[in-house]
């Protein structure tokens, strides 16, 4: 029996983003969708970027967590706007839950808009939010293979991060071996040692990002 596919099962999210895109653009702002696994350190990017922007580039967070607002409260104490989505158990943000959260920020004061997405390195890279570029944030504690293991976030990103390569040398992590993974599957992804800590790298990734704003 033929079966006809009328409608792909994630039209209904996809035309959402691109109402938010259209919101970002008449805005003239830049956003962002950073993606990593829990720990990874997308909130501390996300300080470290605010610390190192040039004067006059607004920048505004939305925030998406399983449940809790720490990391929200974390960058709010730092002066910047920021508003929490709760998905209440689910494993990503999803274009309509980014639309419910835009009113509550003044786009036009903003020129960057970063949305740190779940921590979670599969469902996150499905689903559109609108945003001009995907971050992928890696670290080094986490291993060198997640390239290999989790292919489709990596094919997703304009941009991947390897953040704590400072700890490169403590967990034996293979950067070569890394750089491999993520050129298999995305060969034109630039890639950034950094380290939030120390703030290794960070230079580079700061360029590329203000480039773009």
């Amino acid at each position: 029996m033929k079966v006809n596919v009328v409608q792909a099962i994630l039209s209904d999210n996809d035309a959402v983003a691109t109402e938010n895109r259209a919101a970002f653009d008449a805005a003239g702002l830049f956003a962002v969708n950073v993606m990593a696994s829990p720990g990874a350190g997308k909130t501390a990017l996300i300080l470290a970027t605010a610390e190192r922007l040039p004067v006059g580039v607004g920048l505004g967070v939305i925030e998406g967590d399983l449940a809790s607002s720490l990391d929200a409260e974390t960058i709010a104490a730092r002066g910047l706007p920021v508003v929490q989505i709760n998905t209440g158990g689910g494993c990503h943000l999803d274009a309509p839950m980014i639309r419910t959260a835009l009113p509550h920020l003044d786009l036009s004061s903003l020129r960057l808009l970063m949305v740190e997405n779940v921590g979670n390195l599969v469902c996150p890279a499905n689903f559109k939010l609108g945003t001009h570029a995907n971050v992928v944030v890696a670290s080094a504690p986490e291993g060198h293979d997640k390239p290999y293991k989790y292919p489709g976030m990596f094919a997703a990103a304009d941009v991947v991060l390897l953040n704590k390569a400072d700890l490169c040398p403590v967990f034996d992590f293979d950067l070569e071996f890394f750089r491999c993974g993520v050129q298999m599957v995305n060969p034109d992804a630039p890639i950034f040692a950094i380290s939030c800590r120390t703030g290794a790298g960070l230079a580079q990734w700061i360029d590329w990002l203000v480039s773009r704003v």
